[in-house]
């Protein structure tokens, strides 16, 4: 583990590589699991706040789990999270044409109709960070649907932190972006 202010990084995220392969996984991280994307708590009130301007990118069972379940649920962990689809995908979830799945709210953000991309857990992925009292812990969640995103990211030399770069920099910042690429560029190799 490494230390960065009041977080505790996984060398993990410094040792693999990683790079979503969404033609080989077909989005899985977006559809499988038992539970939806964790949000934090003010992410909640951002949800409630765009639906209406999201719910034309939306598929109608989307829309139908939000409407019946809220656009934010209580998880079996207490935790915030998103609805599901039927206990499956996330209710966010879109597909394409080639059966992948994408976000609705990204898709939302891209065309203009909202300002805010996606929750940051989604826009981290495969990082998972964790708050507790004294620390934050950033950890990587190995997953097996991600293998074809390992392999890609192994044949391109991509570590998972200058993966996830933008999402890192939107969750804690670019000053402690960078303190972290210069404690990863002194570790040995």
């Amino acid at each position: 583990m490494i230390q960065l202010g009041k977080t505790l990084i996984s060398e993990d995220i410094i040792e693999n590589d990683f790079v979503c392969n969404l033609t080989a996984c077909k989005g899985a991280c977006c559809v499988e699991g038992q539970s939806g994307a964790p949000l934090e708590s003010e992410e909640t009130e951002i949800l409630a706040a765009i639906f209406e301007q999201v719910r034309p990118f939306l598929r109608p069972e989307g829309v139908q789990a939000i409407i019946t379940q809220g656009s934010f649920v209580k998880g079996d962990d207490g935790e915030w999270e998103t609805p599901l689809v039927n206990n499956r995908e996330c209710a966010y979830v879109i597909f394409d044409s080639g059966g992948i799945a994408k976000c609705g709210l990204e898709e939302a953000y891209n065309r203009g109709a909202t300002t805010w991309k996606k929750p940051v857990s989604c826009h981290l992925y495969p990082i998972r960070v964790k708050e507790y009292s004294q620390f934050t812990a950033v950890n990587y969640h190995k997953w097996t649907i991600c293998d074809p995103a390992c392999s890609l990211g192994n044949e391109l030399q991509l570590p998972i932190y200058k993966f996830v770069k933008e999402a890192l920099i939107r969750k804690f910042g670019e000053a402690w972006y960078s303190e972290l690429e210069r404690l990863a560029d002194s570790m040995p190799k």
